[in-house]
């Protein structure tokens, strides 16, 4: 597809890491649910978005099997391509809601809200060593955050992810939403190392919503 840009969100220092995302620029080119769900499926990242209107920010998110209210990762890099291309937005409207945007230099981050992550559970290991210990997936059925202190004091988590639902992604490198469920579970900022070399920036706000930061790279 010529409108199709494909970009790395959550990147680690020097470009290490990061979960490729699929970015349909032209999202009305792609018109009905069928036909995206087929081009995400397609396509296999952990997400692509569609970018239906660019002037609102009005977005739609597809896994390879399922549409999403909200994800982290297609929001900051989004974000990020809108603003590389001179045309930054101080919003996008994924179905869940509208979810503010700012960039802090080499920094994209988004807002949400915990009850838009929903379907996702976290469960504490005692050490990072354990967390990397785990099979891809684990044993279980359902869509399971995995996570330990790598550093409590500092707020720096080891933490890897296993959507569970039965299709091509079997385990995600870098989950915005999911890193922004945990952040309200301990209600503290988060410096989040996910999967082989991701980065996930969050704090949660005075409001009750929470922000979500990474570096993006095409």
């Amino acid at each position: 597809m010529d409108d199709l840009v494909v970009v790395r969100v959550f990147t680690g220092s020097g470009g290490t890491g990061g979960n490729a995302l699929g970015i349909v620029y032209d999202g009305p080119s792609v018109a009905d649910r069928p036909a995206r769900q087929r081009l995400a499926a397609e396509l296999g990242y952990s997400e692509t978005v569609f970018l239906d209107d660019p002037a609102s920010g009005a977005v739609d998110i597809y896994t390879p099997s399922a549409r999403l209210p909200f994800a982290g990762h297609p929001l900051v890099g989004l974000a990020w391509l809108l603003r590389h291309r001179g045309r930054p937005v101080d919003v996008l409207r994924p179905p869940a809601g509208d979810v503010a945007v700012r960039h802090d230099g080499e920094w994209t981050w988004v807002t949400g809200r915990a009850a838009w992550a929903t379907g996702r559970r976290t469960e504490r290991f005692d050490s990072a060593a354990d967390v990397d210990a785990l099979p891809a997936p684990p044993p279980g059925e359902g869509w399971l955050y995995a996570w330990a202190w790598q550093d409590e004091a500092a707020g720096l988590v080891r933490a890897r992810a296993f959507p569970r639902r039965g299709d091509s992604i079997v385990e995600d490198e870098a989950t915005g939403a999911a890193a922004l469920l945990l952040t309200a579970e301990l209600g503290r900022p988060l410096d989040i190392r996910q999967g082989t070399g991701s980065r996930i920036l969050t704090r949660p706000l005075p409001d009750g919503t929470i922000e979500v930061g990474g570096r993006v790279t095409l």
